[in-house]
């Protein structure tokens, strides 16, 4: 009834206005409260939009701000003072130390410790061979019997021998100090026969100097083809002057026949200089000595360059200076610095031989002083072998200026990091010529104890490397040169990725050295290191942390689990050392944890010396030495051994996978099938069973107690020959392992799974004498492993080097031989220490 009667009502009302043409439920006016409280509610609701859209606008821009900031912090500078003034490495602050032989990556060449260095440099070939082999770089591919430094103080002179098939060369330099712009230098090269072919070769030097950027270079022609000297100028060095002397004969001093040609072209870029040398080498050119009938040799001629250059604007930057002759002869290059001008005579012949022997005797007597070896029995080859390993390690360092590639997970492309020089040892002049982070620790453990001014320059370069986080990228590609020597995909450097802090190894060992007498020039320098030393720490601590409080994990693991038969982890150093099968955050990597106790030592050591605040480090000291603790984290009950821990399987294998092919279809011609990695049995949380070199870690950085009954676990698989031992050292994974020897991949050859390692093996050299001469129960038998695996470390490396000619990478576990790149004078010269027994 009520719905009958509403609806009655309005029909009525609808019929009332319908007189006037007009629809009452559409005119009918909204009282004006009923109107205002609309109005308010919409604008309510559009303010309300606005201030969401104003918020959103100031979140997306303070977003993207945020990101840029991130994005930017990974080429942002250290804040603190640079430890080193811009201008440490000048000729006016550093003069003694202005020129060297700064090149690593040739087999003969010197430069300057400037941004845009003057460069000079040899090159060889012997003719009238069917093949020309150009010799210029440092390359394994030439396979030459051998070459390295005989003797190289860092500093003053070098003498090198290079060995051919044929011939032998004796590279020899010396400088003499004076003027404002570095002083003078003189190279000698001797040339000598090799073997006893009836005819001695006839072979072909090439010296060249080339501006990298500054400077202007002036050639000096005779005989329209032969270049006498080069004079030129640069912002660096003011003016010079290069002379290149004829050829004489070595023993009578009378000259020699020789044939004369020269280049003189633009060079882009110094990584070209051997491409364009080789590109304007011509066969046209007539040798005809005396005692020979003529024949046709191959000489530099005109360069051409490539379409691409301009030949109208590009400077002739380069110029070569060829001498063809027949062996024996020798040949001298003088330097001559316009502001030397109170030298008494030229630096050559009797003047450079009386001065070369002068330094070769100040080199035998400091080497003997510091070193000691004659007083611990060993024979002069022996000696004369550690002295050229040490000359190598110091011959070999290298003076880089540039820029890495980086990239932070912020950065959608690499970004040029900031430019700036590198002083710095180098792991391998032919393969490995620039600078890695965790090996220049261990090089400079060899290098402080000649010459500790050396050491601290590099630490300090190595530090002002740093960025606003306290990252120092771990592998450093500077310039066009070194970048020509990598494979691109280890080009660009990610700021997640860190190193074992070895610099921290140094600096240990440089306080110990001091025994307290720190001076004042000591502490200054202690002070300017500090603060970029605590950001370093605090990064560890913060981007290395593992999942429980005092654990760490190594960022950077290989993802591609499906291709590894264990992921790598390159970050640790140890590159495919087992680790958890399958990477995850739940991992607690046990060398990490002792690096950066190791670490905390340092930093309460040294905010002590300087009188600041140490009790952080201090605890965090106590923290991770704790025995105990360090026990529950990664002490294997099983394995009686301390271990990594993670998500791992120990049952993976590399099998060929299987290729599916239509039913009827013929298999494609060439289809291989990959190695891919299969998993037999899942993963679960456990100790990784890897036993090797990260299990002795808490052994070998000396956290142990030496009454530990871990202790003798570790030492009595250290001893046993089924893991660890070998007539030649320890090698890095026991042949119980799993994954002893066992490849990564199809194309992955195991490289830290087995073979033997000096670096670490000094480590355990150096743990062994220090728990030899701790009372506890161990230590007897401390001693006796400590004297047989010293005395086979330097019987086997010293009869690889007699035969080779080399210092390797590693040795082979099972024969002893070398093996991997050589020469490899980097860590593996600690055979040096090991021989002093200077830990």
């Amino acid at each position: 009834m009520a719905r009958q009667r509403l609806k009655k009502e309005r029909l009525l009302d609808s019929k009332v206005d319908g007189k006037n043409g007009k629809n009452a439920g559409i005119l009918k006016k909204v009282p004006p409260k009923e109107k205002k409280k609309k109005s308010n509610l919409g604008n309510f609701f559009i303010n309300i939009a606005i201030v969401l859209c104003t918020v959103s606008c100031v979140w997306f821009c303070y977003a993207i701000y945020m990101r840029s900031w991130f994005a930017n912090r990974i080429i942002t500078p250290h804040p603190s003072l640079r430890i080193l003034n811009s201008n440490s490495s000048n000729h006016a602050l550093s003069p003694e130390k202005y020129w060297g032989s700064y090149r690593p990556q040739v087999y003969f060449g010197m430069k300057t410790r400037s941004q845009k260095s003057i460069v000079t440099g040899l090159m060889w070939l012997q003719q009238f061979k069917a093949e020309v082999n150009l010799r210029h770089t440092c390359e394994q591919g030439d396979r030459l019997p051998s070459y390295g430094w005989l003797m190289h103080d860092g500093v003053n002179f070098g003498v090198q021998e290079v060995t051919e098939n044929d011939f032998t060369l004796t590279t020899e330099f010396v400088k003499r100090h004076g003027g404002q712009h570095g002083g003078d230098w003189t190279w000698r090269i001797t040339a000598k026969p090799q073997s006893s072919a009836p005819e001695n070769p006839v072979i072909s030097l090439l010296f060249y100097v080339a501006t990298d950027g500054q400077g202007d270079l002036l050639p000096h022609i005779e005989e329209k083809k032969k270049l006498v000297a080069v004079s030129g100028s640069s912002e660096d060095l003011g003016e010079f002057t290069i002379t290149f002397l004829p050829p004489t004969d070595p023993k009578s001093r009378n000259g020699k026949y020789a044939s004369y040609n020269h280049l003189e072209a633009p060079c882009p870029s110094l990584e070209m200089v051997t491409d364009i040398v080789k590109s304007s080498l011509n066969g046209r050119f007539v040798y005809s000595a005396a005692s020979t009938h003529r024949r046709y040799y191959i000489g530099v001629d005109s360069y051409r360059p490539s379409p691409k250059q301009d030949e109208g604007t590009t400077p002739n930057n380069l110029l070569v200076h060829q001498v063809t002759v027949q062996v024996p002869f020798q040949v001298e290059v003088l330097f001559e610095s316009g502001s030397f001008t109170q030298r008494s005579n030229h630096f050559s012949g009797e003047v450079f031989t009386n001065e070369l022997e002068r330094w070769k005797q100040s080199f035998d007597d400091r080497f003997d002083n510091i070193f000691h070896l004659s007083n611990k029995g060993f024979p002069p080859p022996q000696i004369k072998f550690a002295k050229a390993i040490f000359s190598n390690t110091i011959g070999g360092m290298g003076y880089f200026y540039g820029q890495s590639y980086v990239q932070s997970k912020y950065n959608e492309y690499p970004l040029p990091y900031m430019e700036g020089p590198l002083y710095t040892a180098v792991p391998s002049r032919s393969f490995f010529p620039r600078g890695f982070l965790w090996d220049e620790g261990f090089h400079q453990l060899l290098i402080s104890k000649w010459d500790p001014s050396i050491s601290k320059e590099v630490i300090g370069h190595w530090l002002d490397m740093m960025n606003v986080e306290g990252w120092i990228p771990r592998e450093q590609i500077l310039d066009n040169e070194a970048r020509s020597k990598v494979p691109a995909e280890f080009i660009v450097q990610r700021n997640e990725n860190a190193n074992p802090p070895t610099l921290f190894l140094t600096l240990q060992k440089l306080i110990e050295d001091l025994h307290g007498r720190l001076t004042e020039d000591d502490k200054s320098y202690l002070k300017k290191l500090f603060p970029r030393l605590k950001t370093w720490y605090d990064w560890y601590n913060s981007t290395q942390a593992g999942p429980l409080p005092s654990t760490y994990r190594w960022r950077g693991r290989d993802t591609d689990t499906n291709l590894f038969l264990n992921p790598k982890t390159l970050t640790s150093g140890l590159d495919d050392y087992p680790r958890a099968s399958h990477p995850s955050e739940d991992e607690r990597h046990v060398d990490l944890r002792c690096w950066m106790t190791l670490a905390s030592k340092v930093m309460t050591d040294i905010a002590k010396i300087l009188g600041l605040p140490h009790q952080d480090y201090q605890k965090m000291y106590e923290t991770l030495s704790d025995n105990s603790l360090l026990g529950e984290l990664h002490w294997s009950e099983d394995q009686k051994a301390f271990s990594d821990y993670g998500n791992h399987s120990q049952s993976i294998f590399l099998e060929r996978e299987k290729i599916y092919v239509p039913p009827g279809q013929p298999r494609q011609h060439g289809q291989a099938a990959r190695l891919v990695r299969s998993v037999r049995k899942q993963p679960k949380l456990q100790y990784v069973n890897a036993f090797g070199y990260v299990s002795l870690f808490p052994f070998i950085l000396q956290i142990l107690k030496p009454d530990s009954p871990k202790l003798e676990h570790i030492l009595k698989d250290m001893k046993d020959d089924e893991k660890l031992w070998t007539p030649y050292g320890l090698r890095s994974l026991s042949k119980s392992s799993p994954l002893y020897l066992k490849r990564n991949t199809e194309y992955d050859p195991p490289y830290w799974r087995g073979p033997i390692w000096i670096n670490l093996n000094y480590l355990v050299v150096r743990a062994l004498y220090y728990y030899s001469t701790q009372t506890g129960p161990y230590q007897e038998m401390a001693a006796t492993l400590y004297q047989e695996l010293r005395t086979n470390l330097i019987a086997n490396m010293y009869k690889q080097y007699v035969q080779t000619g080399y210092l390797w990478e590693q040795y082979n576990d099972s024969t002893g031989r070398g093996q991997g790149s050589h020469p490899f004078t980097g860590w593996s010269s600690l055979i040096v220490l090991i021989m002093a027994e200077q830990y």
